[in-house]
């Protein structure tokens, strides 16, 4: 009687198995598929570079996005937009200073490199920096 019973289990699983072998195929193949810019099914899309002066964006945007977090509270001592008292030291040091240290960076990264506006190209930065100068100007 076992010997039966193990042959017939073996036997539904057989044809379970093969009854469901396309399924298990499908239940296995990949979700989704890559397509990359080239591969023909990307068709014409194209890719964005960041910062590549694509075109200039609204520095009081840039500002309000990136830059009010420490310049609107201060934060790590950085001046705040509108005290002259606190920018006119930087001032003095330069305007290519303020535009070099807004694009690479300053005070090991407590102004971090574009004001982690990666998008931005330097021309966007540097009119960033004069909108925030105006306010002290």
């Amino acid at each position: 009687m076992k010997g039966l019973f193990t042959l017939l289990v073996l036997v539904i699983s057989g044809i379970a198995f093969a009854a469901s072998s396309d399924d298990l195929i499908n239940r296995i193949a990949p979700v989704g598929s890559v397509c990359l810019i080239g591969d023909s099914c990307a068709g014409d899309a194209t890719v964005a570079v960041a910062g590549s002066g694509g075109g200039q964006q609204d520095p009081q945007q840039i500002y309000n996005t990136y830059c009010i977090a420490c310049h609107g509270t201060g934060v790590n001592n950085s001046p705040i937009m509108g005290d002259a008292v606190a920018w006119q030291p930087r001032i003095d040091k330069g305007l290519e200073i303020l535009y070099q240290n807004s694009i690479d960076g300053f005070n090991n990264n407590l102004m971090p490199a574009k004001g982690l506006c990666m998008a931005c190209s330097d021309e966007d930065l540097q009119a960033t920096v004069d909108f925030i100068l105006s306010a002290v100007q």
